[in-house]
């Protein structure tokens, strides 16, 4: 586990493997963060969520992966779900993985499925002096946190764009089974992108719209200001589908087309023959 814990006036950055010893810092540090690498020490959670009040149902979602994200509000804590994802420029694959948030006063603590995220620029920030997110409560960093798993998300469809465009190039050069295939598996992909970002409309709101006790005025103002930025996602990966699919149909219509010069050739080609064919056989049957 890493903790970082901070005030306006210091920030410590530490692996700490005991979760009781995470639990003692809670009351030196105005925020403190907790992340958790890998779900496979089940009893790391069960003792965090001893310590920390977590419910068990919090828990037992936290280690079923790949479920739908949501919100669930505890009063005391809030918990979040959300898939990060990632961009495989070599295979053209996006890789997801959830991103699990509890955010209680004072404290947050995160759960991954393996190390690795975007959260260095982050990590940086809360270790200058001047950042604004050590000036604010742990609902802030919160929000920092699904703000930078959404600014990732743009990263991912500029890579997409840059995918379509090259296969948009391919197309114009050849009907190839290669780019027809590239297409399928972008399309695959833009789906799985799709269900993995709607779900936050409709979470990101509530947290903007609904009066959660850790979550404060100021930052359901952020909070609006990511839901914006969802939306703007969404509409961007319906427009990419819809050009993938007209991508998807000019492939068909090309390769319908070549069909169609071939079989003008052959039928030329036949049209020629065929009177040749009828006198041979005619005169080569009936005539010595």
């Amino acid at each position: 586990m890493t903790v970082i814990g901070y005030d306006e006036k210091q920030t410590v950055t530490m692996s700490v493997s005991d979760a009781a010893e995470c639990f003692a810092l809670k009351e030196k540090f105005k925020v403190l963060w907790i992340n958790v690498d890998g779900l496979h020490e089940t009893g790391v959670i069960e003792k965090l969520g001893e310590l920390f009040g977590i419910d068990p149902l919090t828990q037992e979602d936290i280690l079923h992966t790949g479920q739908r994200p949501k919100v669930e509000d505890f009063e005391r804590y809030l918990f979040l779900s959300l898939q990060m994802l990632d961009f495989n420029r070599e295979t053209g694959e996006i890789s997801q993985e959830q991103l699990s948030i509890v955010l209680g006063p004072g404290w947050l603590i995160t759960f991954q499925e393996k190390p690795g995220d975007t959260f260095d620029a982050l990590r940086q920030r809360i270790g200058s002096s001047n950042a604004k997110v050590r000036k604010h409560e742990a609902d802030f960093l919160a929000y920092a946190l699904v703000d930078s798993v959404v600014d990732h998300y743009f990263s991912i469809l500029e890579e997409i764009e840059n995918r379509i465009d090259m296969l948009d190039a391919d197309l114009m050069a050849t009907f190839s089974q290669e780019t027809f295939n590239a297409l399928n598996a972008l399309k695959r992909e833009l789906i799985m992108f799709r269900k993995a970002v709607w779900p936050l409309r409709e979470i990101i709101g509530s947290v903007a719209r609904d009066d959660f006790a850790v979550v404060g005025d100021l930052v359901e103002h952020y909070f609006r200001d990511v839901y914006d930025h969802v939306i703007l996602v969404i509409d961007t990966v319906e427009v990419f589908r819809e050009i993938v699919t007209s991508m998807h149909e000019t492939w068909l219509a090309g390769v319908n087309n070549r069909m169609n010069e071939i079989m003008k050739f052959l039928t030329m080609i036949a049209t020629i023959f065929m009177p040749l064919s009828f006198i041979a056989g005619v005169y080569g049957m009936n005539f010595k």
